[in-house]
């Protein structure tokens, strides 16, 4: 069987192609070197070159609150042509199986937690990425027209909050946690007495390892078939203000944290409901200590080499 990954090289895309690699699968990776997803002909192309068994869609214009309030076109319409190029091409293809990972995101601000999969469009969406969550709602709508019209085995995925080796660890556009570990890394090193955080610390978010979301990419692709998209998490949280000390900790950095108030929060709880996705066996393996100790190390290896993504 032949697998594309899409956003190979990416936090996602990266674990999903060691995972495959480990288990002796034939695999081509696609990032912008090798192809432009945003290039319909190219796309097209490709796709059709490789002629794939499985397409898993992990690319994506991705960033935190600070990047999605000043790129939201980039988070809304960028968004909708890679994963539309992709679903499109891989049709005309007839590839058998495509996975679509999108972002807990698309769940409305005030739902009920822990959040179902049914509660989708249920209320207004988070505004400070509501570009993003817009283009990954569509692509859960694609997969169900592309299974209703056409009767592909097509599904999708949303998981929770996302860390690990080959993350986005800029401050200007990354997400809470790699933030925190190259802020608290950098303030250990250089012997900083304080860091300020933005917002109050209360919000409570759940994290996982993208070397777990690969393992369940991989048992969904081979266990799951039906339109509704499954949550992919831990189902457990912890606060923004326990999540600093853990990687303040990890980091080696002693000094006092302090929080700004004045910045938002975004909404106060999230957490996902992943009864569906342990149906088909899988469950986290990556406890969220271990986690942050092994990226922070991975990131002390690969700092000098890290750069500024570009948009």
């Amino acid at each position: 069987m032949t697998i594309v990954v899409a956003g190979s090289t990416g936090l996602v895309g990266s674990a999903i192609m060691r995972e495959l690699n480990r288990r002796g699968e034939s695999v081509i990776g696609i990032n912008r070197k090798v192809v432009d997803l945003l290039d319909r002909n190219s796309t097209f192309e490709f796709i059709n070159a490789a002629k794939p068994d499985l397409v898993i869609d992990a690319a994506a214009i991705v960033g935190g609150i600070g990047a999605n309030n000043n790129f939201p076109v980039d988070f809304l319409s960028k968004n909708l042509q890679i994963q539309n190029n992709l679903m499109d091409a891989s049709h005309a293809a007839d590839v058998e199986r495509f996975v679509f990972l999108g972002s807990s995101c698309i769940y409305p601000r005030d739902c009920q937690q822990p959040i179902k999969e049914e509660y989708l469009l249920t209320g207004p969406l988070e505004r400070t990425n509501s570009a993003y969550a817009v283009a990954k709602i569509a692509g859960i709508e694609l997969i169900k027209s592309y299974r209703k019209q056409f009767n592909r085995r097509w599904i999708s995925l949303m998981p929770t909050n996302m860390y690990g080796p080959f993350d986005n660890f800029d401050l200007e556009t990354s997400h809470v946690l790699p933030a925190f570990i190259n802020r608290f890394v950098s303030a250990a090193k250089n012997s900083v007495h304080s860091v300020t955080v933005w917002g109050s610390g209360k919000p409570r978010r759940e994290f996982l390892h993208s070397d777990d979301l690969a393992k369940a990419t991989i048992v969904a692709a081979e266990k799951y078939d039906a339109p509704e998209h499954l949550n992919v998490g831990t189902g457990v949280d912890v606060t923004i203000s326990e999540l600093a000390d853990t990687v303040a900790s990890k980091a080696g950095f002693t000094g006092e944290i302090k929080w700004d108030s004045s910045k938002p929060d975004g909404t106060m709880r999230k957490v996902l409901d992943v009864t569906n996705i342990k149906k088909t066996g899988w469950h986290p393996e990556i406890s969220l200590q271990e986690g942050i100790a092994s990226t922070i190390e991975w990131f002390k290896e690969h700092e000098k080499t890290l750069v500024k993504r570009e948009r």
